[in-house]
């Protein structure tokens, strides 16, 4: 599929109607949202339970972002809605303000979404190395398990504030008074995650072990032993201003802002809007890096290829509306994505199609969603967890990776897990950045030949002549042993012949350096002969020098040996050898 030039948005949808869509191709379509949305329904619950929301604003996310960024994006087969990684973030946001606050973190981080996408930012997903991905999803899926184990154990925790080390002991302090029915539950529903797609092939296991987790937690609530239910832990005020338990059967619907006061959408003030900046800006970029992952994934199980700045246009339109309705940022989701492609998915109406049988379950089933039990929410969160972590992927690197790749791996990893991900992903990227700056620095060599340093090869050079040979890139990190041997005698050297053909780019840093060392030689009216086979570095010399008294000792040779054919003598005229035709008689 080509990107789009001139309007990053809805390629992908284009692309399909301009390739033509069948009866068959919609049927394949509806059978694999069906399945997708069956994945999608607890576990978009579980996701804003454990961010400290209702669950319907998980389902709001999933129905809306998951209907528009499909038509939008760039991604055929991509599925979007809430997100496990989502959740390291979004509960500190909820936390500290609430769900007030999420709106507009979202509806902000939608903007700088399509922001990116009109401004062709799509490819820079291409510049996280390896080892920050893997670390931080690592981290996150590390944190997200932990704080499974409250309402998976029954431990009956109200609120897990502070660190993670601080919720993690707070955990264990709690073991003992355990609730052995709801850990039932737990292990059985988590078995059944593991286990039942080996005998049940035609349902995802999710729907399966939510539906036999339901039943067991029903006949234990018969038998006197209470268990904790989405009905008993979240309400909701009806159209009649009766309170109600569970979800409530009620479609989205879109707010505006408004200056009215104590509104889910009212316009913060200044200084409010620049508290939420940073957060808007984190999530942003989480929903960025896991939105274009999630699609180069896609391709790779589909065999298409997407269009990043559309899906990045497409995701932000989705957190827009999404934020609109209540709901909490969405981003790619992997693992739905997966399956959606796994079900036979053949365009984007497909996911569009998952969110519309979401919305058909939030006003049909309402009422029996709420007998879904916390433990096996929290179950489905542990094995989402364990998915997203690439536990063997993770164990590889660490012993197959270079030394640079480990340590970063596990800066970003423990800077995930202890402090935030912002934190990891930021440190991670500063460390890997250095590290290749080191590993290009290795890579840069100098050599020297002339009377005095015979340099590697058998060429015989006048007296008074040196090439300077300079291998590798010249930047600010490599300026230093790129320049480390200039100090040769500069007062011997009639002619100094700098070598740069094997330099592929210099940057500012690089020319003050190199007219340094021109004027050191140039600048004493010596002759500077620089061998450049890039034009572009060419230029940028001739430019750094030019107007200066000491261009007119630099020349530049396309080849050395262009260079030390002006130390050459003049080939000597070969005699007329040629005879003379007798005269005729």
């Amino acid at each position: 599929m080509k990107t789009s030039t001139r309007f990053p948005l809805c390629t992908a949808f284009r692309h399909t109607v301009l390739r033509g869509y069948s009866f068959a191709a919609f049927r394949a379509d509806a059978m694999a949202a069906f399945v997708v949305s069956l994945v999608a329904l607890p576990l978009s619950m579980a996701l804003a339970i454990a961010v400290g929301l209702p669950p319907q604003h998980g389902l709001y996310t999933a129905i809306v972002a998951g209907a528009v960024v499909p038509l939008l994006g760039g991604s055929v087969s991509q599925v979007s809605g809430p997100t496990a990684a989502f959740v390291v973030i979004l509960a500190p946001i909820v936390s500290e303000f609430g769900l007030h606050g999420l709106v507009w973190c979202g509806l902000m981080a939608g903007v700088i979404l399509v922001i990116m996408g009109f401004a062709r930012m799509g490819r820079l997903i291409n510049y996280v190395p390896y080892p920050v991905t893997t670390g931080f999803t690592a981290g996150i899926a590390v944190v997200l398990a932990t704080l499974s184990l409250n309402d998976f154990l029954g431990l009956g925790i109200p609120k897990l504030e502070g660190n993670f080390i601080h919720k993690a002991a707070t955990i264990a302090a709690r073991l003992p008074a355990l609730n052995p029915y709801e850990t039932l539950i737990g292990v059985v529903t988590l078995l059944l995650l593991l286990f039942a797609g080996r005998v049940v092939k035609r349902l995802p296991s999710a729907i399966v072990a939510m539906v036999i987790g339901t039943v067991l937690g029903l006949f234990l609530t018969q038998h006197g032993h209470g268990i904790q239910t989405i009905g008993n832990r979240f309400s909701y005020t009806t159209h009649s201003g009766e309170t109600a338990a569970g979800v409530p059967p009620y479609p989205p619907a879109l707010h505006l802002p408004t200056l009215a006061p104590d509104t889910l959408l009212t316009v913060p003030s200044f200084e409010e809007l620049r508290k939420f900046l940073f957060p808007a800006l984190a999530i942003a970029i989480l929903a960025a890096l896991e939105s274009l992952l999630s699609a180069t994934v896609a391709d790779s199980m589909a065999g298409t290829r997407h269009d990043p700045n559309a899906e990045l246009g497409g995701i932000g339109i989705g957190n827009i509306l999404s934020a609109l309705a209540g709901g909490i940022p969405a981003t790619g989701a992997i693992a739905r994505t997966a399956t959606n492609i796994n079900s036979g998915a053949r365009s984007p109406l497909a996911s569009t199609m998952h969110a519309l049988f979401l919305l058909l379950y939030v006003l049909v089933l309402a009422p029996y969603i709420r007998y879904l039990p916390m433990a096996s929410l929290a179950a489905l969160l542990i094995i989402t967890a364990y998915r997203m972590s690439h536990v063997h992927q993770f164990f590889r690197v660490l012993a197959i990776a270079p030394r640079s790749d480990t340590v970063v791996l596990l800066t970003c990893f423990t800077l995930t897990v202890f402090v935030d991900m912002v934190a990891g992903v930021g440190v991670g990227m500063i460390c890997a950045s250095f590290l290749l700056m080191k590993r290009i620095t290795d890579l840069t060599r100098v050599e020297l030949e002339g009377a005095e340093h015979p340099g590697i090869g058998t060429r015989k050079l006048p007296e008074g002549v040196l090439v300077y040979r300079i291998r590798g890139p010249l930047f600010f990190g490599t300026i230093e042993k790129a320049f480390d041997r200039a100090t040769f005698n500069k007062e011997t050297i009639r002619t100094l012949i700098v070598d740069i053909a094997d330099v592929p780019f210099i940057d500012m840093t690089g020319l003050v350096a190199m007219k340094s060392l021109l004027a050191s030689v140039a600048g004493h009216r010596r002759a500077v002969y620089i061998v450049c086979t890039s034009l572009e570095v060419e230029e940028k010399i001739r430019h750094k020098i030019a107007g200066q008294e000491l261009s007119r000792f630099v020349h530049f040779y396309p080849s050395l040996e262009a260079a030390l054919a002006e130390f050459s003598p003049p080939a000597t005229p070969k005699p007329n050898v040629s005879r003379k035709k007798p005269a005729k008689k």
